[in-house]
């Protein structure tokens, strides 16, 4: 197959930023490339311009767009992922946002999972918060958005089925609690916990659905601001910003800052970690 010309991956570097903000440095010309002969093979375009024409059609381009963002979309995640990020939540934050909300006589917990992938961390934060139902959570509604621009891990996400790398972290008394396993190293997901977590596309470059992504008292969005640049950065990070209740918390993956992107957040430490609040 031809190889990528430097005018060609311009072309469809730039199509695929405008689409979603993703963006691919000169250094990323060979991972572009790669996943795009994939595309291309399935679809027997014969060149990069004749594949950018299929993308830019009327018909059928919509399905070939999904599926070359699947291609360039990495998922690697895992239960429990964030250990610092879980127990700040579960013993310091949750128990601030419950008596100030309680106060209102509001009593509703809204998370949101950006970049959730196969649902790993929308479901470990589902199970962190059925744990507090008994006492601190008692009565409240809980509700888990996990949201992704990669159709295949959001279907994944919705089955609920892992296998033993994604629950290598998980503690053994949420495993025992709530997976059942099954030969071949299945782990089914146990109703309880699907049952707070709805999964949903969403393209956070998307500034119309960006405005029904509402009143949120947490939200996680941990490595997926690495596939953009500084711009869309910007705008993504203004959006969780606007989104987020105005005592709410923001987390960001282990090795990931907001400096230099938005300024309207403060850092808020805890042990093994920070989060930010407006």
């Amino acid at each position: 197959m031809v190889q990528l010309s430097d005018k060609d991956f311009e072309m469809l570097r730039d199509f695929i930023y405008n689409i979603c903000g993703i963006y691919f440095s000169n250094s990323k010309k060979y991972f572009l490339e790669s996943r795009l002969k994939r595309r291309m093979e399935a679809v027997a375009a014969q060149s990069y311009q004749e594949y950018y024409a299929c993308l830019k059609t009327v018909n059928g381009s919509a399905t070939e767009l999904k599926r070359l963002l699947d291609e360039i979309t990495t998922n690697e995640t895992c239960f429990f992922r964030n250990v610092p990020q879980l127990n700040a939540l579960e013993q310091l934050l949750l128990p601030e946002i419950v008596a100030h909300k309680g106060k209102l006589g509001f009593r509703k917990i809204r998370v949101w999972s950006a970049g959730s992938s196969s649902g790993e961390e929308a479901y470990t934060l589902a199970m962190v918060l059925l744990e507090k139902r008994t006492a601190l959570l008692k009565d409240w509604i809980i509700e888990i958005v996990g949201t992704d621009i990669n159709e295949t891990v959001l279907a994944l996400a919705k089955e609920g089925v892992y296998n033993e790398y994604a629950v290598r972290n998980t503690p053994d008394y949420y495993l025992r609690k709530y997976f059942r396993q099954e030969e071949g190293g299945r782990y089914i997901l146990a109703p309880e916990v699907k049952k707070l977590v709805s999964f949903s596309h969403v393209n956070l470059y998307d500034d119309n659905k960006m405005l029904f992504m509402k009143s949120f008292d947490f939200i996680f969005c941990a490595n997926v601001l690495i596939y953009f640049d500084l711009a869309s950065k910007s705008k993504i990070v203004q959006h969780f910003y606007n989104n987020l209740q105005p005592y709410g918390y923001f987390f960001v993956g282990q090795s990931e800052s907001l400096h230099g992107v938005n300024d309207q957040f403060r850092t808020v430490h805890f042990p093994g970690g920070f989060t930010y609040k407006k």
